[in-house]
């Protein structure tokens, strides 16, 4: 069995992995993701290197025979990354650009294997597109408070899944972490994927 940490707070990564039989160890990262150091990165480029960042930062306080887990998203719609609104008036902006258009999430992910001393650094890339949405749509979704702190202002596992009319990819990617490319990723390192499992 492998001691698994994710270097995350995301409730939706957690999810996901309690969903697949994993109880990983929580630590979060604290990473600035809105950095100004990070803004010249492409939407691509930016979640494997806040994903490695957040991987290393826990490094020190996770047992020496585990595996860390880190993962960023961010949406790339019109070749800019949109991060998490933060505020509802920017949230209700992100919907009026997203209704009836399609984007790519982007999910970095980083594996560190501190018994082999092994790395990892993957990306997964989703295609999302989205309904029309009346202005009263807007405003009840973002009254919700959901879109403020998520990437790209929407959730494929909440109250905007009525809106995402098509995705091309893969879903887990798209709520925050691959579970394919994770199951990719741990056979890579030479265990397989019930290694993971909590027993």
């Amino acid at each position: 069995m492998i001691d698994l940490i994710l270097a995350s707070s995301s409730p939706s990564r957690l999810r996901l992995l309690e969903s697949a039989g994993i109880k990983p160890t929580v630590l979060v990262s604290g990473v600035n993701e809105e950095a100004e150091e990070f803004d010249a990165l492409s939407p691509s480029e930016l979640v494997i290197a806040l994903a490695i960042l957040k991987a290393h930062t826990v490094k020190e306080k996770a047992p020496s025979n585990s595996i860390i887990l880190g993962c960023d998203s961010t949406f790339e719609f019109e070749g800019k990354s949109l991060g998490k609104p933060g505020n509802k008036e920017n949230a209700i902006t992100r919907c009026k650009q997203l209704s009836g258009k399609s984007g790519y999430l982007h999910t970095g992910h980083c594996l560190i294997d501190l018994k082999q001393g092994i790395e990892l650094s993957e990306r997964s890339t989703a295609k999302v597109e989205f309904a029309q949405m009346s202005d009263t749509e807007i405003l009840d979704y973002v009254e919700s408070g959901e879109p403020l702190n998520v990437a790209g202002g929407f959730t494929l596992d909440g109250l905007s899944a009525p809106f995402i009319t098509n995705i091309e990819g893969d879903p887990s990617g798209i709520i925050g972490l691959s579970l394919p490319l994770l199951r990719k990723m741990i056979i890579t390192l030479g265990y397989s994927w019930p290694d993971l499992k909590n027993k």
